[in-house]
């Protein structure tokens, strides 16, 4: 069981439920991995709303490995989600979220965008929040 709290999340990669967290060292390697001086100019980097997939793997591997997984930025390279791109992009945001904060409501689960739906990263509204939101985009009609 996951411990919202203390920054977990539970996510599914490959069909298996684990357990990540951004713990002060896993925070610490993504300082470095990144190029960034300290937590604040980390978490500005993520509320620019916009990540690669480098740097979704890079979050994901910091967030099992401080879940207690053992597991190399590599492995997480040959990983599948649930959704797919989408579905890497939900568990890093649900992952930042938990780690600095979001939203009011971000005690609650996000739902998730509809399979087969394009999803995108946006940029939170919320002036404090330090992590992009996905959103689907529909056809306009």
């Amino acid at each position: 069981m996951v411990n919202r709290h203390r920054g977990e999340i539970e996510a599914r990669l490959d069909g298996r439920s684990y357990r990540l967290c951004l713990t002060l060292g896993a925070l610490a390697d993504l300082e470095h991995a990144f190029g960034d001086e300290d937590l604040l100019a980390l978490a500005e980097r993520f509320q620019k709303g916009r990540i690669s997939a480098r740097d979704a793997i890079r979050i994901i591997a910091a967030g099992l490995r401080g879940g207690g997984h053992p597991v190399d930025e590599e492995a997480v390279a040959r990983m599948r989600a649930e959704g797919g791109a989408a579905g890497f992009v939900e568990i890093v945001v649900r992952l930042l979220e938990a780690t600095f904060g979001g939203p009011p409501d971000a005690c609650h689960e996000p739902e998730r965008p509809p399979m087969g739906s394009e999803s995108a990263v946006q940029a939170p509204k919320a002036p404090m929040a330090a992590v992009p939101q996905p959103q689907s985009h529909e056809a306009e009609q």
